[in-house]
């Protein structure tokens, strides 16, 4: 058997491609940032506000990336869609900001979930426990956990295109049935309703004045009443939790190449999976409002929202009921990750800006290369405890490079009216602007009220300009 793959092997269908559009999706998000969101905006009716805005712009997004998926049909994904439609540099920056705190920051955070929940069944394997001090970092336990399960799941993948699929497919399926069994017994099993009670509220926006205990525990102080401008940054605020919970859906387009007829697969799948996820979290939040009183909804332990829903409605053992879905739910959604992200780094390297070695595909036609040296950056971000300040960042980053490729759908109508487009973006113009004005007021909301998670992305994506034009040099002179 030769030694490498000259090609990737098409062997994910339609039901392959939505288990990666949700599963990369649903990871530890939705079981925590609703207590965050809650005390932003103070009203049922806007934290299933925030969760509708977020679940209609990752459709219209999709939607739209449908387009480009048809006419891109290959490895890459996103990188490709923004190189074709403005630039080479404009895909690297992508790709490096992708490589550098997108994917790889978001492997270790769904890593640490696992290990943060594992320690409610074994504490010795837990973020708090201590193990020694390495100099530069401490070390907890919690923290190798994480890079055990990185490193697992990047040998798994290693293996083979189908070995990965059996993980993503298994791994998607248990958390989406076990969410909606929860959603239902939310409202079935649960004795005292607080559904009346937290719908008074309405839209009423009021905000948390909130202070840290002596254990470092949130604690409610008082509520002040907010509108216009307050409002718009709540929401703003609100919404990096949410957009961070919604994130991952295109990576499936990067794994175009072993897609079965993905023109037609690759849009479906962004429009199934998308779908499926926004029901659920719409529909989780419905069941927090039924379950919990909107105070303990804001200041449930350590945010763990579903945690406090789950003991009131499996009082004996809720606690690890949770603990359990979550550690299933972060592992299959760190394999769509891992899977997913070594593609873009792959088509990189073959376009010469990443290493060569990257752009080869070991014998079960994966670009082994490519997963590992992820691995060792998702496992520094472990070892860093700085992934979490990155990740703040992280939706701002996502949410413009978004903007940018769904622009890019304007420019190529006009660029390349004549290419087939099996897909046309749905609603065109008029949805895809609309999306395009959200994410700009979004982003923008952030500069203004949260300048210190947005300022340091830009800086982490305009540092790819001196690295393009090195990789440029280097590659002329090899």
């Amino acid at each position: 058997m030769a030694e490498h793959a000259s090609s990737f092997k098409p062997t994910l269908g339609l039901f392959d491609g939505t288990m990666i559009v949700a599963g990369s999706m649903i990871g530890s998000g939705i079981f925590i940032v609703s207590a965050d969101i809650t005390r932003n905006v103070g009203s049922a009716g806007w934290l299933i506000g925030v969760w509708l805005i977020t679940g209609f712009m990752t459709l219209t997004a999709a939607l739209s990336y449908g387009e480009l998926s048809g006419m891109f049909p290959k490895a890459g994904g996103q990188y490709v869609y923004l190189k074709e439609a403005y630039n080479p540099l404009m895909g690297f920056l992508y790709g490096w900001s992708f490589f550098a705190v997108i994917q790889t920051a978001t492997i270790a955070a769904v890593g640490v979930a696992f290990s943060k929940f594992l320690a409610y069944l074994v504490p010795e394997l837990g973020n708090n426990y201590f193990l020694f001090d390495a100099g530069i970092i401490k070390v907890y336990s919690g923290q190798l956990v994480a890079i055990a399960i990185i490193c697992l799941l990047t040998y798994i993948n290693s293996k083979g295109v189908k070995e990965g699929k059996l993980i993503q497919t298994v791994f998607t399926s248990a958390k989406l049935f076990a969410l909606f069994g929860l959603i239902a017994f939310g409202f079935l099993l649960v004795k005292e309703s607080y559904w009346a009670e937290n719908w008074k509220t309405g839209f009423t926006a009021v905000q948390d004045m909130g202070r840290k205990d002596a254990t470092g525990q949130l604690q409610p102080l008082n509520w002040i009443g907010i509108s216009g401008s307050a409002l718009m940054g709540a929401i703003a605020a609100s919404m990096v939790g949410s957009i961070f919970s919604s994130d991952a859906w295109n990576n499936v387009t990067f794994i175009a190449g072993e897609m079965k007829n993905p023109k037609r697969n690759i849009g479906l799948s962004l429009f199934l999976g998308t779908l499926i996820v926004t029901l659920i979290y719409v529909a989780a939040n419905l069941m927090y409002l039924n379950v919990l009183p909107l105070n303990e909804l804001a200041f449930p332990a350590d945010d763990r929202v579903a945690v406090a829903a789950a003991n009131k409605i499996f009082p004996s053992f809720g606690t690890i009921l949770i603990a359990v879905l979550i550690m299933v739910s972060t592992f299959g959604c760190n394999n769509g990750l891992i899977m997913a992200g070594a593609r873009v780094y792959y088509t990189m390297a073959k376009d010469g800006l990443f290493f060569k070695q990257v752009g080869e595909l070991n014998k079960n036609a994966v670009p082994n290369v490519a997963l590992w040296i992820q691995c060792i950056a998702a496992s520094v971000w472990s070892l860093s405890g700085k992934y979490g300040d990155l990740l703040d960042m992280i939706s701002f980053v996502v949410v413009l490079f978004y903007m940018l490729t769904i622009i890019g759908i304007f420019i190529l109508r006009k660029k390349r009216p004549d290419a087939e487009r099996p897909y046309k973006a749905f609603g065109y113009p008029v949805l895809p602007f609309l999306y395009i004005l959200m994410g700009a007021a979004f982003c923008i909301l952030l500069i203004i009220y949260k300048p210190e998670f947005t300022w340091p992305g830009l800086i982490i994506v305009l540092m790819g300009v001196p690295l393009y034009y090195l990789a440029l040099s280097t590659q002329k002179k090899a």
